[in-house]
């Protein structure tokens, strides 16, 4: 096929602020977990789909199979759908308090 150029699991893209590997990353609707630490501007590899611990916000219980959102100005995940953005749904259970979550990224485009 001519016009395949990636798988697309990973994406490089220009870092939209300050990352540390294993960060959440949003560029507009894209969102993955950066495998490497970037300064803004610079070019950042995001994987957008997989099983990862992420932060959450802690006085939160997730259930398996929640949805799960990004909370960009915080920089963590959320079962709080308001003003975030849709990521991937929660594969385990996360108690309240718990300052992470596993959460499965399926690689779609993620949405508010």
């Amino acid at each position: 096929m001519k016009n395949f150029i990636q798988s697309g699991e990973n994406i490089s893209l220009a870092a939209p602020a300050d990352v540390l590997s294993g960060a959440g990353v949003l560029v507009g609707s894209l969102f993955g977990v950066a495998t490497a630490d970037a300064l803004s501007g610079e070019t950042v590899t995001i994987v957008r789909r997989g099983v990862f611990e992420l932060p959450k916000l802690s006085a939160q219980a997730w259930t398996v199979g929640a949805k799960v959102y990004w909370n960009n100005t915080a920089k963590e995940c959320t079962t709080v759908a308001s003003g975030n953005t849709l990521v991937g749904f929660a594969v385990q259970a996360a108690a309240d308090p718990s300052d992470t979550g596993v959460v499965l990224l399926d690689g779609g485009a993620a949405t508010t």
